[in-house]
């Protein structure tokens, strides 16, 4: 089902799951987010993981159907790691996944990054001048970069042994969960976790009956 006008879920507390939270059920109906290009550029927008004025520009210059193109790229990278984070979530990595991560590191060649000094003036110690990391965005493909950089951060910086799948029974959503105690069991309260309420004082009051 297309995801219409529906605002995209960002409850995974690191970027790379609410990108494989692209896709989910918040209700009955699974909804994709990226199914089609014009998705796939919304959820980039809502995710801020690329510049507006980048969008803009490569609105502008794309064919038709090539945004399409790339967001069934996005699609196969979510799935993909989508099935490794499936696999070893739970446990702390180990070196011997870096064989599997191969799809990721070519990806990650193809970035064109470089820094540049700009102007910032929200430094609370006067300083003017920042050096801002920026890239390149030639084509459509372009946009999967920010996605590549933000699954090898998680890869490399995330202790997979707090990656949890939410406990409701239908949820397919997964976050980190840093909370102290690491008690998270829920996508969010508002969805999932007042759904389990209302089952277990349904259960009670059928205990009580």
């Amino acid at each position: 089902m297309a995801s219409g006008q529906q605002p995209a879920i960002f409850i995974a507390d690191a970027p790379a799951l609410d990108f494989l939270n692209s896709i989910a059920t918040p209700v009955d109906t699974e909804i994709d987010w990226i199914e089609d290009g014009e998705g796939f550029l919304r959820w980039l927008e809502q995710a801020r993981l690329v510049p507006p004025e980048a969008l803009k520009a490569l609105r502008a210059r794309a064919k038709p159907g090539e945004f399409d193109g790339v967001a069934a790229q996005a699609r196969t990278l979510r799935k993909w790691f989508r099935k490794f984070v499936d696999d070893r979530r739970g446990r702390p990595l180990g070196a011997d996944v870096l064989k599997d991560l191969g799809p990721l590191n070519r990806l990650l060649e193809r970035d064109e990054r470089f820094d540049r000094i700009v102007a910032d003036h929200h430094h609370d110690d006067g300083s003017v001048l920042e050096l801002r990391s920026t890239r390149r965005w030639k084509s459509p493909e372009s946009l999967l970069l920010p996605i590549a950089a933000e699954l090898a951060k998680f890869v490399c910086e995330e202790d997979f042994s707090d990656v949890k799948a939410c406990e409701g029974p239908a949820c397919t959503l997964l976050f980190a969960d840093h909370t102290r105690g690491r008690a998270r069991r829920w996508c969010s309260m508002a969805i999932c976790g007042n759904r389990a309420k209302q089952a277990a004082h349904r259960q009670r009051l059928k205990a009580g009956s």
